[in-house]
């Protein structure tokens, strides 16, 4: 099997692995009022290392999944999370970061566009959900705990995935001068 043939089956591991460990341990385990949210991070993940259509395509599935596992409006993680994963892909494309603290910062905004994001799809949706000081405190916690797990959680996530990965021909070519040898411009 090629990498490209291995990332589909690697994502779709990842994504029922990670709704299963996100509804029967992190979620169980409140920290500061909050517990940590994994999807946003395994979506933000997958759009930073594979592209656009990946993540949004990932953000999708495990919305879906976190929908059906949980028992809430179909549809509602999905629409929320295809927005974050499209976006980190999008990210990855437009300005190719490279900064060890990326996730983080990355992780941190995943979370709240997909907090502040479900809340708005589940009062337009005239579901009864505590709009107030409640929901700015739980969300607060919850983006504080997924930056501090945002690092491992894309660690994990790239350790899984690398092998599947297809060779980014904009990193292969920064890669080319650093031999030593002198520029083709230089050259006379």
């Amino acid at each position: 099997m090629t990498a490209s043939h291995q990332l589909v089956p690697r994502l779709l591991a990842l994504s029922i692995v990670g709704v299963i460990v996100q509804t029967a341990a992190v979620a169980q385990l409140p920290i500061a009022g909050a517990s940590a949210d994994l999807s946003p991070l395994l979506v933000m993940a997958v759009g930073l290392l594979c592209g656009s259509l990946a993540g949004g395509c990932f953000g999708f599935g495990v919305g879906l999944l976190v929908d059906i596992v949980s028992i809430q409006t179909l549809g509602v993680s999905s629409l929320v999370l295809l927005g974050v994963g499209y976006a980190a892909g999008r990210l990855r494309e437009a300005r190719d970061p490279e900064g060890t603290l990326v996730p983080l910062a990355a992780g941190a905004l995943a979370t709240l566009l997909f907090s502040v994001g479900f809340a708005l799809m589940q009062f337009l949706l005239g579901a009864a959900s505590p709009v107030g000081w409640a929901l700015v405190r739980q969300t607060l916690a919850t983006l504080v705990v997924n930056a501090l797990i945002a690092l491992p959680v894309y660690a994990l996530v790239r350790r899984w995935l690398l092998a599947a990965l297809p060779e980014d021909r904009r990193r292969r070519r920064r890669r080319t001068y650093t031999t030593g040898g002198l520029s083709p411009l230089s050259r006379s």
